[in-house]
């Protein structure tokens, strides 16, 4: 598809940003924090009710990542804080359906907490997700360096991506430009390259409460945000190519410092493998001054239909 004047490029960004800041940032944050308000149902089992109406196939995984560690939290000790999640993703699940989540206590020793969290959905498990929990402690410490990375401000933002995409048709363009809570400046390669590395920037469009869970729950919200699109790099290929299929199969977080995602993240992210419909991907995450607080790692399906004749 032939690349876009400037003019195209002008008036399809307009409409993009006028979708977007149509529901203010105030209003989008009371949406990610009642995402987040699991009702208990009995003793470790809470539930989150079904939406009237969605435009989502599925469920984002992220949502369901960051519900289940509220879920874990609820019965774990206060002065415990989540440093690790191991998770499945077993079948698509729908938001116009609730969700049933039942917390088991596996491990509960003097310093770290262990608990697993199975979530159903029509008495179908869609999702499972294992999480750690310690005690704050002091202890050796050393991280890699952040790399050099242009600041955010210097990043396209999403929209801009959005609307400078030709693959994306005139039509579409409102609906990819969703209202959403997460403001996001992206730095990819364009079209093929032998190195599967890309970074993004990620902030909370409003303050958020200083909860701690509340910023840890919200960053594994996020970082499910493009993470398994970093594979698909090396062939050139993008969520809107024609025939893609991509999916999460599993998802891992590690948590190593406190930080706030109404400041801005950096998601730096890399990928060493693809192969059998599979691609494993790679993240660092690092507060803007260079500190690294959590790593994640995700692997993903990825199919990609021949093209007809």
């Amino acid at each position: 598809m032939e690349k876009l004047t400037e003019e195209q490029v002008e008036r399809r960004l307009s409409q993009a940003l006028a979708h977007r800041s149509s529901v203010s940032a105030e209003r989008l944050i009371a949406g990610l924090l009642a995402t987040l308000d699991l009702t208990a149902e009995a003793a470790d089992e809470f539930t989150y009710p079904a939406l009237p109406s969605t435009a989502r196939e599925r469920i984002f995984g992220g949502q369901v990542i960051a519900q289940a560690i509220v879920a874990a939290d609820r019965t774990v000790d206060a002065e415990k804080n989540i440093h690790s999640l191991h998770s499945y993703f077993l079948r698509a699940g729908d938001e116009t359906k609730p969700l049933h989540f039942r917390v088991h206590r596996d491990f509960d020793g003097r310093s770290i907490s262990n608990r697993r969290v199975v979530v159903r959905q029509n008495d179908k498990v869609i999702f499972n997700l294992t999480a750690s929990f310690q005690k704050p402690a002091e202890g050796l410490e050393h991280q890699v360096k952040m790399p050099d990375v242009l600041p955010p401000e210097q990043c396209m933002s999403a929209m801009e991506q959005i609307a400078r995409n030709p693959q994306i048709p005139d039509e579409y363009i409102e609906r990819m430009s969703m209202p959403r809570p997460f403001d996001v400046r992206s730095v990819r390669p364009e079209g093929k390259s032998d190195v599967a590395r890309q970074y993004q920037w990620i902030k909370a469009v409003a303050p958020l409460p200083d909860d701690p869970l509340v910023h840890r729950a919200t960053l594994a919200f996020a970082s499910d945000m493009g993470l398994l699109s970093t594979s698909m790099i090396p062939h050139g290929i993008h969520w809107t190519t024609p025939g893609l299929f991509s999916t999460s199969l599993d998802h891992a977080m590690w948590f190593h410092d406190d930080f706030r995602m109404d400041e801005w993240i950096c998601y730096v992210m890399d990928s060493d493998w693809t192969g059998h419909t599979r691609g494993l991907n790679r993240g660092a995450l690092y507060t803007q001054d260079g500190i690294l607080i959590a790593s994640a790692v995700q692997e993903g399906m990825i199919r990609l239909a021949p093209k007809s004749d």
